[in-house]
């Protein structure tokens, strides 16, 4: 698929303004099977946790349903590896989810709004020795199995969603996305403890804060490499690190408030990663 981050529907060849339909069909069809897919999972998992990949897998369950209604074929969800530029982003991957989490946990532990629990581990050690065998470990076995869910959230999103958003000509698709990506996390939040700290509706801003700036880190990696293989992983790296390493190394009551995803501190080391990133030229490659 051919995409284009024109927003100007009214310009542009007959070919265009096609795509611009198809763009669109896609999403209604989508949103169609998403929508009703995501509140079934949302109700089983109030009855048992396990139901949580379902939920992962409905946008790329969805996106596959559109696909196959529409005869869209399978081309632009850019399974291929994406050569120099998906190779050169993997220190990225990898050290991203630890640079902020050694950030906004670290200063939240020196200060004492959070208190440093030494993980249990099989690692024996000094705790710092601990802590950094846990994060090694999640990096990359986790994230290895982190990919599973991954996938299923990513082949939907960015390997659809943000595509068809792009050539429907949505303003700030980008951004968009993301937006989408935080309401679908939210009755998650509020009726089954996602991250949810001591004020909810503060936890919800926060947490759409930390996902639209993440979504964006993640959709330019997309964009960028035009293979979906560095949004997978780098968002299995990011559950991994941040939930197996990082929160697992947090207590007290107020570790929801400063920590984790609708936490205040991770929110701003990723509202400014995601604004130091965009001071940065974004070229897109063929999707």
């Amino acid at each position: 698929m051919r995409t284009n981050l024109s927003t100007n529907p009214n310009t542009g060849s007959d070919e265009e303004k096609a795509q611009i339909q198809s763009a669109r069909r896609g999403l209604y069809v989508y949103f169609a099977m998403l929508i009703p897919l995501s509140i079934l999972s949302y109700v089983l998992i109030m009855k048992a946790p396990i139901f949580g990949l379902l939920l992962m897998w409905t946008p790329g369950l969805s996106s596959i349903f559109a696909r196959i209604v529409l005869r869209e074929g399978i081309s632009d969800i850019s399974l291929r590896i994406g050569g120099k530029q998906t190779l050169k982003s993997l220190p990225f991957i990898l050290l991203f989810p630890v640079v902020i989490g050694l950030f906004a946990y670290g200063i939240a532990w020196i200060t004492g709004l959070v208190q440093y629990v030494t993980p249990d581990s099989f690692i024996q050690g000094p705790s710092g020795v601990i802590l950094a065998g846990t994060i090694l470990f999640q990096m990359f076995a986790g994230t290895a199995i982190g990919v599973i869910s991954s996938s299923g959230e990513e082949i939907g999103w960015r390997g659809y969603m943000l595509t068809r958003l792009i050539n429907a000509r949505v303003p700030r698709p980008v951004l968009t996305s993301g937006i989408i990506w935080g309401v679908w996390h939210l009755p998650v939040m509020l009726f089954a403890n996602y991250y949810s700290g001591p004020y909810p509706a503060l936890s919800v801003v926060l947490f759409m804060i930390s996902v639209t700036s993440f979504s964006y880190m993640i959709s330019r990696l997309r964009l960028t490499t035009g293979s979906i293989w560095p949004a997978i992983l780098l968002h299995a790296c990011w559950n991994a690190v941040i939930q197996d390493a990082f929160d697992i190394s947090s207590s007290g009551k107020n570790v929801l408030l400063w920590t984790g995803e609708s936490g205040i501190l991770v929110a701003l080391a990723l509202l400014i990663a995601a604004w130091v990133m965009s001071r940065k030229p974004l070229v897109m490659r063929q999707l």
